[in-house]
């Protein structure tokens, strides 16, 4: 056979080159091979005619199955499962048409499993069929193995053959650029050999696969071409080549081969654009709304971008359900309605995190950074929430984060005013005690300022400056108006109005109502906020109890310890670190912190709340104010309901009053008691413009007693409270009887202990030194002079001793009566008494220095030698006489000018005394007494008895008639006698001496009343 022959064979795959007959096999060609080549043609345009033997035109590469019937997927991938065949256990001769007869929806090119398809034509075949089918089965399968072993005998060589071949190519594939291994002896077979085999042989040797062939590849470039996994079974050598070549077409071919279909796309796209501008826009919207806080435009838009989602939805829907495709510019409208509600989920949510943290700190804010712009409020915040739809209840999530921020901004703040207060007292405390002379110039300030209704208390500026701290820190706490007590109330009206679902009529339902879940509180919500109100009802009523209770607290490093936040959610200025206050007054180093106050005994030393060296009017002055704080706040709590009604509660606001009151009594009295020895320093020996025969003592006195009563007045009974609602019954208690007695014990103590300051001024000898000269408010500041004679101090303080035992003392118990609701009788007699004392021991005082002077000159003058006069008639009175009158004349004239009251007393007591001398004198004396000594002791006596008469009393004149009964017994019967006769001479004589000596002592003649 030629080679044109073997040419033709393999060409057209035929056994001979005169075939008699058309094949059967290539009736059975695939229908698809046919189509592909038809579109091939198409593609490349080539108008060729067909050879009447096309049908046979394949290569020698192109095997297809012989096997008619069989099928082919759609990727074209064959198997020898027909589309349709007869039972294989006998039955139906269709299997197809049996599956659809029983509605099964089979297509033609669809391939069942066997299994599946015997299962469902014999499922409800019986036993015995089932094993005939079996047999047929069996049959069948001994028939075609027949047939098929006759196939192989007669194939065998054939087979063998392209065996060999196939496994020759591969090596040479596998083993292309390894050295070549040596020709082997061709092997001869007693056979023909194969058309097929020689093609593949021939071939093999001249194509460049042959490791013989003249295109024999470099040694180099013979790996890549092996047939193995390094060089990728072959391919590796023009895989790049082909990609770069890809890269190149698609550069240059792609805008000219995708310009139609992308000018399609842009006019669809730009249609959709035109006609849909509000998708593209409402993200943007959105944006604006957030960053201008337009939270109702911001609504708005949000139900604009939902509305579009929806639209889409529906459409989505709408093709699904009528099984229609979705167009061009349906599919713009849902891919970009997509990208925009994911744009706008974003924005939505980073807005809602941004809500829920300024939901978290708006608490106690009003102003916006800097103060340029008001906050938005919770209800702002608690709205756009509910429009735009959350899971947690923003209501709640606000009451809760409230009660948290009231929680820890009570304790924070009570525990940095305490560390505050005691820095200031210890630093007070530490400093020097002013002296008696400040603090009583402080006590006189305070004495006229309060007395004229101001509400002002003077004190240094130290002790001034930390009661201020003292009572706008309370303030701060209790205030209504400002402070956090105010802001506990305003917490409970607002949760009250949620609780009663007043406020939620104006809040939005959410989208489809769905925030409508959120408007109402649950039972258990409800209650858990009434017991959270009366949680920091108790706290505050604790703090408070303790600020007034407790002693000075120790610890004090809080200033220098930083806090961390209890809560993530805690706002900054409910927390207080390091320093963080920027008053100076506070800031120490915190090695060096301020030393405790130093144990002095002092009362002070117990009472937190009470500055040291503090005096008592300064010290009702601010209790009464902080005591006004507490009931007030007191009353605005227990006017809410759960508080009404927790008895625990209740009782516990009682206390608190009640404990403030006791500790405030007991810290004024202490102070009270200090300020009365005090008061003896208010005596500046001035003398009071109205009243001449009085110092200014007096009223200082009164000023200052009244002060501390009206303000202990208020203190034990709070009126007045100012709350917005009235006290509750039973609230504030009247004050115990034992309160009320350690008042009364007080007041009658600082009466005695400033009447004794009084006589301890009088009684000590004058000096500049001991008296320093003031100025300004708290001196002499009507430049009146000073009195610096002892004798003269006595006087005036004589006299403002009367006075105050007449006037200023029963006013003083009448107001304590008033105020108190008490009776003063025991005290009144005990303070009566006590003044009666000290007027006596003044009155001694003074008298006691001129009556011995009285009684040396009388004593001397008679006990002389020379008293008796040498004339048998006397005519005169003894010198001693005249310098005794002399004497009583300079007191009355200091008396008159100082105080003219005490002038009667003084003058009656220092006749009796001038009576009393008399009598001691004369006893003195061992003589008898003749005529002329008897007349003259009586014309002595009876000159100075009818000089002084308008001072006598009974016990002068009885004094007087025993001076004479003494004169009796130093006498005779004659001297006696005689005495009788020359009394007219005598009465004569007296007369004529009271005439002479009118000028000298006519000040104790009676002075005729003025017309």
């Amino acid at each position: 056979m030629t080679t044109d022959e073997h040419t033709i064979l393999n060409h057209y795959n035929i056994a001979t080159p005169y075939p008699t007959a058309w094949p059967a096999e290539k009736d059975e060609s695939d229908a698809s091979d046919d189509e592909k080549l038809s579109k091939n043609v198409t593609k490349l345009n080539l108008r060729r005619s067909k050879s009447r033997y096309s049908a046979l035109e394949r290569s020698g590469s192109d095997r297809r199955s012989h096997i008619p019937g069989t099928e082919k997927t759609g990727d074209g991938v064959e198997n020898l499962v027909q589309k349709d065949e007869a039972d294989p256990l006998g039955g139906p001769e269709s299997v197809v048409r049996a599956l659809r007869q029983k509605g099964l929806p089979v297509e033609d090119d669809q391939r069942l499993s066997e299994i599946i398809r015997r299962k469902i034509v014999h499922a409800n075949a019986s036993t015995q069929s089932l094993l005939q089918g079996l047999e047929f089965l069996s049959r069948s399968i001994d028939q075609k193995s027949a047939s098929l072993k006759v196939l192989v005998e007669s194939n065998f060589e054939r087979f063998v053959r392209a065996k060999t071949t196939i496994d020759n190519v591969y090596a040479e594939m596998r083993n292309q650029g390894a050295d070549a291994p040596p020709p082997e002896s061709s092997r001869t077979h007693s056979r023909i050999p194969s058309r097929s085999s020689v093609n593949f042989r021939n071939n093999s040797a001249r194509g460049p696969l042959s490791p013989r062939g003249v295109n024999k590849p470099l040694p180099s470039d013979k790996k890549k071409h092996a047939l193995t996994k390094d060089s990728e079974y072959g391919v590796q050598g023009i895989k790049a080549p082909l990609i770069d070549v890809a890269a190149k077409v698609e550069e240059i071919w792609g805008p000219a081969l995708g310009g139609r279909d992308r000018e399609e796309n842009l006019k669809t796209a730009m249609s959709f654009i035109e006609t849909n501008q509000g998708v593209f826009e409402v993200g943007k919207s959105i944006t604006e709304c957030i960053s201008q806080r337009n939270y109702d435009n911001l609504a708005k838009e949000y139900f604009r971008a939902r509305s579009y989602v929806n639209d889409v939805q529906d459409l989505a829907k709408k093709c699904v359900n009528n099984r229609t495709p979705v167009t061009g510019t349906n599919i713009y409208q849902m891919v970009a309605t997509g990208r925009m509600w994911a744009d706008v989920q974003d924005q939505i949510t980073d807005f809602k995190r941004d809500i829920w943290k300024k939901l978290t700190d708006s608490h106690g804010k009003s102003t916006g950074p800097e103060g340029r712009r008001p906050a938005e409020g919770h209800m702002a915040l608690i709205n756009i929430l509910l429009e735009l739809g959350v899971e947690d209840n923003p209501i709640w999530f606000w009451l809760l984060s409230k009660y948290d921020y009231l929680k820890n901004k009570i304790t924070s703040n009570f525990e940095r005013s305490r560390v505050e207060i005691e820095i200031l007292r210890r630093r007070l405390a530490n400093m020097e005690a002013p002296s008696v002379h400040v603090s009583s110039a402080n006590l006189n300030y305070s004495a006229k300022q309060l007395s004229q209704a101001e509400d002002l208390a003077q004190d240094t500026a130290s002790v001034t400056e930390l009661w201020e701290v003292i009572y706008n820190s309370i303030k701060n706490l209790l205030s209504v108006q400002g402070g956090i007590l105010g802001e506990v109330l305003d917490f409970w009206a607002k949760a009250q109005s949620f609780t009663e679902e007043k406020t939620q009529k104006i809040l939005p339902a959410g989208i489809d109502g769905q925030s409508r879940k959120h408007h109402r509180l649950s039972s258990d919500g409800v209650r858990d906020l009434q017991n959270g109100l009366i949680e920091l009802v108790e706290l505050l009523r604790e703090d408070i109890f303790a600020f007034f209770a407790d002693p000075p607290i120790e610890d004090i490093s809080l200033l220098y310890s930083p806090i961390p936040p209890t809560t993530p959610s805690t706002p900054h200025s409910a927390v207080f670190s390091s320093f963080a206050h920027q008053d100076h007054r506070f800031k120490f180093d915190a090695t060096n912190p301020p030393p405790p106050s130093p144990k002095r005994g002092e009362a002070w030393e117990e009472f937190a709340f009470w500055p040291p060296y503090a005096n008592s009017l300064s010290g009702v002055h601010y209790l009464s104010r902080l005591l006004t704080l507490v009931t007030v706040s007191v009353t605005e709590l227990a006017g809410m309901r759960p508080v009404a009604s927790s008895p625990t509660t209740v009782e516990g606001l009682k206390m608190l009053i009640a404990g403030a009151r006791e500790r405030s009594l007991r810290a004024v009295c202490a102070a009270w008691g200090k300020d009365a020895e005090i008061c003896k320093a208010l005596e500046d020996w001035t003398r009071s413009k109205d009243r001449r025969d009085l110092t200014r003592m007096p009223f200082y006195f009164n000023a200052f007693e009244n002060a501390v009563l009206a303000g202990l007045q208020k203190i034990l009974y709070i009126q007045d409270s100012g709350a917005s609602k009235p006290v509750p019954a039973g609230i504030i208690s009247p004050p115990p009887s034992k309160l009320l007695q350690m008042v009364r014990t007080q007041f009658v103590t600082s009466l005695y202990k400033v009447l004794s300051g009084m006589v301890e001024n009088a009684e000590k000898s004058s000096s500049k030194d001991n008296q320093p000269q003031e100025s300004g408010r708290n001196g002499n500041t009507d430049n009146l002079p000073r009195v610096d004679k002892q004798s003269i101090r006595l006087l005036l303080t004589l006299s403002n001793l009367k006075a105050i035992q007449t006037n200023i003392v029963p006013s003083l118990i009448s107001q304590f009566e008033s105020n108190f609701s008490v009776q003063l009788t025991d005290e009144s007699k005990t303070i009566r008494d006590v003044l009666s004392q000290i007027d006596a021991r003044l009155f001694q005082s003074y008298t006691k220095p001129i009556v011995e002077k009285l009684s040396s000159i009388i004593y001397t003058g008679i006990t002389s030698p020379a008293w008796v006069s040498p004339k048998d008639r006397p005519t005169e009175v003894r010198p001693y006489i005249n310098e005794t009158l002399l004497l009583l004349v300079s007191v009355h004239t200091e008396v008159s000018t100082t105080a003219p009251a005490l002038l009667p007393p003084i003058l009656t007591h220092l006749l009796e005394q001038i009576s009393t001398a008399f009598l001691a004198a004369f006893k003195a004396r061992t003589q008898k007494y003749p005529l002329a000594a008897l007349m003259q002791a009586t014309l002595d006596v009876e000159f100075v008895a009818q000089t002084m008469s308008q001072f006598t009393t009974e016990k002068a004149s009885e004094l007087q008639s025993q001076v004479y009964l003494e004169l009796d017994k130093g006498t005779d019967n004659g001297a006696r006698a005689r005495l009788q006769s020359e009394l007219p001479e005598m009465r004569a004589t007296l007369k004529k001496l009271r005439e002479g000596t009118k000028a000298e002592f006519g000040c104790f003649k009676k002075q005729r009343p003025k017309a």
